[in-house]
């Protein structure tokens, strides 16, 4: 733990001589949650530096420095394809984009291992945000350069300041390995390591963080004992249900049908990408595989799906459908499931945002 912790506060306070450290405005007589619950987590407001003016490569310019198995958080907006490598994303952890015309957030906490993207746009008014250097629950907590109020990222909620109750709107996102998206979008666009600021990309600081039994980095109180504290689960939510799914039962089962709250889902679950947070280096971390949720709902049925050699197929047809939801082959090529937006977050993170939370195949 300690190793890491240096790491962090040795990165984050590299920028220190140009951040605005101590000076965020914040509106601290308007919180939603104890003010004492949200922590400094070492580095000053933008210690952690934010990429504001994001520079995109073709796949074949970071083949070089990317390999094919390594995470990187996939969205597609208005047919804009992007990665944002996980690798760069530890050192930063916030991305303001314009994706298909879309201003979004792209967002990746390596201590809750959660990586998220929300449209940026509230009230007509578009935010940019940054890292404040504070967490709450052990989860990055963002700020808003508008109005200066914090923001929680697994919520994607401002808990303090003039926006205090707001909602970001979540964007359906994935954290896969580079080569399968590579696959389906070869014509898509990777974030690139030209982000103004000295880095080592690749390495990885947090190594050994994601051990199984580990004490969350200043979570205060127990983790929830359900699961182990650093196992990662699918978070969905769902009106007011809320469930987990571990990642143990979806390696074995590959696929999941479930419902949840009034709503037929399916899990999928597939083997490859690396970790983020086991070796010092990424490239060299285990393969834990990656996961995506939709609704199986397509061409008017409801489709049940079991894992095939190279993706999935569907029961009904025979049709073949890749990791992000697209018939590949077979009579619905073409088709493409609606994603359902889930989060891949450590099991602590999960439930200390979701107490009620349910969990697949718990009694």
């Amino acid at each position: 733990m300690g190793r890491f912790v240096l790491l962090t506060l040795l990165f984050a306070l590299a920028d220190a001589h140009g951040a605005s450290a101590g000076s965020l405005r914040t509106d601290f007589s308007k919180s939603l949650v104890p003010l004492d619950e949200i922590v400094s987590g070492g580095p000053p407001p933008d210690g952690i530096p934010a990429i504001d003016r994001p520079v995109f490569v073709p796949p074949s310019a970071a083949d070089g420095w990317l390999t094919p198995m390594e995470p990187v958080l996939a969205i597609e907006i208005a047919g804009d394809a992007r990665a944002y490598p996980l690798q760069i994303l530890m050192w930063h952890e916030v991305v303001n984009d314009t994706v298909g015309g879309r201003p979004v957030a792209a967002t990746y906490c390596p201590l809750c291992n959660s990586g998220l993207v929300f449209r940026r746009v509230v009230d007509g008014v578009t935010l940019d945000f940054g890292t404040s250097g504070k967490l709450y629950k052990s989860d990055l907590v963002m700020y808003d350069r508008q109005s200066h109020s914090l923001w929680s990222q697994i919520e994607g909620r401002a808990i303090v300041g003039e926006r205090a109750g707001t909602r970001l709107a979540l964007v359906p996102a994935n954290t896969i390995a580079y080569g399968d998206w590579k696959t389906i979008y070869p014509g898509g666009k990777v974030l690139s390591r030209d982000t103004g600021h000295i880095r080592s990309y690749g390495r990885n600081p947090y190594d050994g963080y994601d051990r199984l039994d580990s004490h969350p980095f200043l979570l205060r109180g127990a983790a929830d004992r359900r699961r182990p504290p650093k196992e990662r689960v699918v978070g969905v939510v769902l009106g007011a249900a809320e469930r987990a799914y571990p990642w143990p039962v979806l390696e074995k089962a590959r696929v999941i049908h479930d419902t949840l709250g009034g709503q037929p889902l399916v899990v999928f679950h597939q083997p490859g990408a690396r970790s983020a947070l086991d070796d010092a280096r990424m490239d060299q971390s285990r393969g834990i595989g990656a996961t995506a949720v939709f609704d199986p709902v397509a061409a008017g049925r409801t489709l049940s799906f079991e894992a095939a050699p190279d993706g999935f197929r569907d029961r009904q047809t025979g049709t073949k459908w890749n990791l992000l939801g697209h018939a590949v082959k077979g009579p619905l090529v073409g088709t493409r499931l609606k994603p359902i937006p889930h989060v891949d977050a450590f099991w602590f993170a999960w439930a200390a945002f979701h107490p009620s939370t349910s969990v697949h195949g718990a009694p």
